[in-house]
């Protein structure tokens, strides 16, 4: 199931869960995980199961799906791999969930604008906010044709709830399918997000049904896990990531309420600090074209090996997720001059989020790291060339996970982090230890 990338607000047993990308300084969180520990996210798991108890009150739509549970934590005698093993897809039931009875399923087609707009709609106005009520992501028509197309996507997997007399669309969930590797095995999953229920419905516990419908349907198509995103601790994660920020338009950035001007700064010494050069400096980066698919594809299996948990991408796959498509993906590489060999590749994708009540900005335009390949330009140097070229394409901020090897240029470039966390989770998926961030190699939208 699902960031961005994806932020699951849940009262603890899956009643009002959203399923997204991370904001970014959004969330605030009462306990910090040191990145380079393992252990630390099984001491938050643990911290949180003891919050969890008090009362009563646990994870208990959780607990009853095949998740890492925070009660084996350090069990190492459970298999790595599927906790539930498939059943024949003629065992699968066959008829959808029911739904409280105002209400009726519908299969979105993303390819007929006037459904695309009825999503757009539903989740500029009801997805994820930080905290603060200060912004929303503000996913585009193009950006979501971009994430629940890729090649052999199931329209089924886009599932809709609207109410029976007025047809109005109220809720939505999807999946796309993906094949993930994790150690040495390369397993098709689901990969859920976008799960939204209109905020009027929160108490009509529509969340819950709606993870078992498109679970029931990802089954039909004998797909047995999934991978999903979550700003929460849910049982259990397998990394835990740290999003940070890297100011492209410091007076915008603190004019809307996203970041502070720091201690014994001004506004000018700000700009000052945050001001990139006009130009890139790398001799031969230029944009990625349809031409460079297969030395793109080579560069990022090579590159993806050496993590335990990434995607298993083919060519069908880069054309899609990294052929840039405007306002939705850039994608940048080293051509060496002499050579012609590609050697380096930069990539990020577009998320503006909406500005809530505030008179002058309406929108806040932020890229998204998503895949770097460094062979013979040094990341840090290729990563200042991204800046650029996203200051460049008016972006007021760039954000990154410390995940892949991100955390050698964050500091150095002036990235800093933010108060918000994301975990990633699998489905019917064990792994034994916990994953350092740098040990992950998949971005989720």
């Amino acid at each position: 199931m699902a960031e961005n990338n994806s932020t699951v607000g849940s009262n603890g047993d899956g009643e009002n869960l959203e399923i997204s990308s991370e904001i970014g300084n959004s969330s605030n969180s009462n306990v910090v995980v040191n990145e380079n520990d393992a252990a630390a996210i099984e001491a938050i798991t643990r911290k949180v199961q003891d919050t969890l108890t008090v009362g009563g009150k646990k994870h208990k739509f959780w607990e009853t799906q095949p998740v890492g549970q925070f009660k084996d934590l350090g069990d190492t005698s459970l298999p790595e791999g599927p906790i539930e093993l498939p059943t024949p897809v003629s065992e699968v039931k066959q008829e959808p969930y029911n739904l409280p009875s105002l209400y009726e399923w519908t299969t979105c087609d993303i390819d007929s604008e006037e459904t695309c707009v009825e999503v757009y709609s539903l989740l500029t106005n009801n997805y994820v906010e930080d905290d603060e009520n200060m912004f929303r992501f503000n996913y585009s028509k193009e950006f979501l044709r971009w994430a629940l197309r890729p090649p052999g996507y199931f329209k089924s997997w886009h599932i809709g709830v609207r109410v029976k007399v007025s047809k109005k669309l109220v809720a939505f969930i999807t999946g796309i399918p993906a094949k993930i590797r994790v150690g040495d095995v390369v397993v098709t999953k689901a990969e859920i997000n976008f799960l939204c229920v209109h905020k009027k419905l929160r108490s009509k516990r529509l969340a819950p049904v709606m993870i078992k419908e498109v679970t029931r349907r990802v089954h039909l198509e004998n797909i047995w896990q999934a991978a999903y995103t979550a700003g929460v601790v849910l049982p259990t994660p397998i990394a835990t990531c740290q999003y940070w920020h890297r100011s492209l338009n410091p007076k915008k950035l603190i004019d809307v309420g996203f970041s502070r001007l720091g201690a014994r700064m001004t506004m000018s010494r700000t700009i000052k600090l945050y001001k990139l050069p006009e130009s890139t400096v790398t001799p031969g980066f230029r944009k990625m074209e349809l031409r460079d698919v297969p030395a793109v594809t080579r560069l990022l299996r090579e590159y993806l090996s050496q993590f335990i948990v990434a995607p298993d991408f083919d060519e069908d796959d880069v054309e899609h997720w990294l052929l840039p498509t405007e306002n939705v993906v850039d994608s940048y590489l080293v051509e060496s001059p002499e050579t012609h060999e590609i050697t380096d590749f930069c990539s990020f994708y577009t998320l503006p989020s909406s500005i809530l009540g505030n008179q002058n900005h309406s929108i806040l335009k932020a890229a998204y790291s998503y895949y770097n390949v460094s062979t013979k330009t040094p990341l840090l140097q290729l990563m200042n060339d991204a800046l650029i070229v996203a200051k460049q394409r008016d972006y007021d901020v760039f954000n990154a996970l410390d995940i892949m090897h991100n955390e050698s240029f964050l500091k150095e470039l002036k990235f800093g982090p933010g108060d918000g966390q994301l975990h990633y989770y699998l489905y019917n998926y064990r792994v034994k230890h916990a994953l350092k961030p740098s040990e992950l190699g998949l971005v989720l939208l």
